[in-house]
């Protein structure tokens, strides 16, 4: 929403594009070549950080949705996306703290009776997502007031329930970690063996056998050896790697076991 008048349209007209009691929400996590971080969002209405989440309108399916509000709020197209768990408990929507009406009246002059579309218990699917921080440019719209990356291990309290939707996102993706290849959207074009080994112990939160690891990608043929090295002053140097945009793909579509 860019403007008063799409936020206003939103509150007493949305049911009509979009699914009543029904969001997507997104944990999008993101690394720096040291931490593991989460794209979180400060709304104008909502008094606690949050993951970046929406309605779906009614046109789109869940992952549609998804790649909308990551899309929306990395300005990045085609992240990979994997849903991972649906939270539909009674009262999860409810004030818990994290809500104050009276910024909504204040900043549109809408009140939410009883009669809204927004009323009721609200269901919330749950996504994750990677991306390169460095291509990814955090987005406000009119209802939020920030939009920036924190360390995992650095997240204040959340609003709602989303304390436990990061906890099992992040629980999600380690598992998927080592059966899809989604390195890729965390490193640069090329890298060393040891950035990507640092990428996946930073990711897993777990240390890996330094001559093992690298040797499995490798025999899954997922990485190209490149003709360039990586200059680092008197040490030797190590040698480029990428990866291969075919077997990457494939591994991606079908699944693979790292370890």
């Amino acid at each position: 929403m860019r403007s008063i008048e799409e936020f206003r349209n939103f509150f007493l007209k949305g049911y009509l594009d979009y699914r009543p009691n029904l969001v997507v929400d997104c944990a999008i996590f993101g690394y720096d070549c040291e931490h593991l971080l989460v794209l979180l969002v400060k709304d104008k209405i909502v008094t606690k950080w949050c993951l970046p989440g929406g309605y779906i309108r009614k046109e789109e399916n869940l992952e549609q949705a998804a790649a909308r509000v990551t899309n929306e709020r990395t300005g990045i197209d085609n992240l990979f996306l994997k849903q991972f768990k649906t939270f539909g408990d009674v009262g999860r929507n409810c004030n818990k703290g994290s809500w104050d009406e009276s910024k909504l009246e204040e900043l549109a002059g809408i009140k939410v009776d009883g009669d809204n579309w927004l009323n009721g218990e609200t269901a919330s699917v749950g996504f994750y997502a990677v991306t390169d921080i460095l291509n990814a440019q955090p987005s406000i719209d009119f209802l939020s007031s920030e939009c920036r990356w924190f360390p995992v291990n650095e997240v204040p309290l959340l609003g709602f329930d989303h304390d436990d939707m990061l906890k099992e996102a992040l629980r999600a993706m380690r598992m998927h970690l080592y059966h899809y290849p989604i390195g890729k959207a965390l490193l640069q074009q090329k890298f060393t063996l040891k950035d990507i080994k640092q990428l996946y112990e930073t990711l897993s939160g777990k240390k890996l056998n330094p001559t093992n690891f690298p040797v499995k990608l490798q025999s899954l043929g997922l990485l190209t050896k490149l003709s360039e090295k990586k200059s680092i002053g008197g040490h030797r140097s190590p040698t480029y790697y990428k990866f291969d945009n075919e077997a990457y793909e494939k591994a991606l579509n079908e699944g693979l076991v790292l370890v």
